[in-house]
């Protein structure tokens, strides 16, 4: 490891701490990441991206805190410190995936959404480096905050981008209309909300951590779209114990559940079409198409 100084010397500046070395951490398309190594001996994750929108860092902290307030929920990292420039989190040692990592996460999962929240959430986020609404008017259904806040954005913004043909765009504005015929209603759950494979971490020691969310109150089948969407080892053991969990705490899954990930699977495609476009848009039409 060698010593970046500017990174080093603002990480001191917030921890109070001497960086004795840092080193890059490959991964990620939105933000760098560095590992640190502290004099007091431990070892931290600094996050960083020139040219953050404002409050880019601090919506990320504010998610992990929120998630971490429920007792046995998914495990996120210990914040350090959290920035306008920069977000400062406890190291995590990777290990390798198991059946049984999954199987807890599951359940962690399950905990977490169950732990409930209101519709929304009382400040927008980030999903990536874009913009996400979460403000919800009172009263709003689900379907109808699917409908507005997560779908039609991402939709507009992967059409002005040339990210989805008319006819994909039909497609997926023709299932609106009947999201609240698909999906059924229930309290609002407490979603990480960008909950794909590379936001999950398989710590050393078998304990998995989830990274990078973008939380807010929503549908619970909105995580788990998003993991069975970009796929994640041993996901049949997650999915399996999250239901086992759900049903111990009062609140089985709907038999259909997986019949409907798609549905929730829209929303992420279109987020992607907007930033990378690609196959995404004509993916999301499919999807749409399937369920009208």
């Amino acid at each position: 490891m060698t010593r970046q100084p500017l990174l080093a010397r603002r990480a001191e500046a917030l921890l109070g701490t001497a960086v004795s070395a840092t080193s890059p951490v490959a991964g990620g398309d939105t933000s760098t990441s560095t590992r640190l190594r502290l004099a007091d001996g431990r070892n931290a994750l600094m996050k960083t991206h020139p040219g953050a929108p404002p409050g880019f860092f601090e919506a990320e902290a504010r998610g992990l805190r929120w998630l971490a307030e429920v007792a046995d929920g998914v495990p996120v990292p210990e914040i350090l410190a959290a920035a306008e420039d920069c977000l400062l989190l406890r190291w995590i040692d990777p290990g390798r995936p198991t059946a049984d990592a999954a199987a807890e996460l599951g359940t962690r999962l399950a905990r977490t959404h169950l732990a409930g929240a209101a519709l929304g959430a009382d400040e927008d986020g980030f999903i990536g480096r874009l913009p996400l609404p979460c403000r919800a008017p009172e009263g709003v259904s689900w379907a109808e905050f699917y409908a507005v806040r997560r779908v039609l954005p991402y939709l507009k913004l992967a059409r002005d981008r040339g990210a989805v043909l008319p006819e994909d765009a039909a497609r997926v504005e023709a299932l609106l209309p009947r999201l609240a015929g698909l999906v059924p209603d229930e309290p609002p759950a407490r979603l990480h909300g960008d909950l794909w494979n590379g936001n999950v971490l398989w710590g050393v020691g078998g304990t998995v951590h989830v990274l990078d969310p973008a939380a807010y109150g929503g549908h619970r089948e909105v995580d788990l779209a998003m993991l069975s969407l970009f796929g994640l080892p041993h996901l049949r053991e997650l999915t399996d114990a999250y239901e086992d969990a759900s049903a111990a705490l009062g609140r089985p899954l709907d038999e259909e559940w997986r019949d409907r990930l798609g549905v929730h699977q829209i929303f992420p495609l279109l987020v992607h079409a907007a930033l990378f476009g690609g196959g995404y848009g004509a993916r999301a039409g499919a999807l749409a198409a399937s369920y009208c």
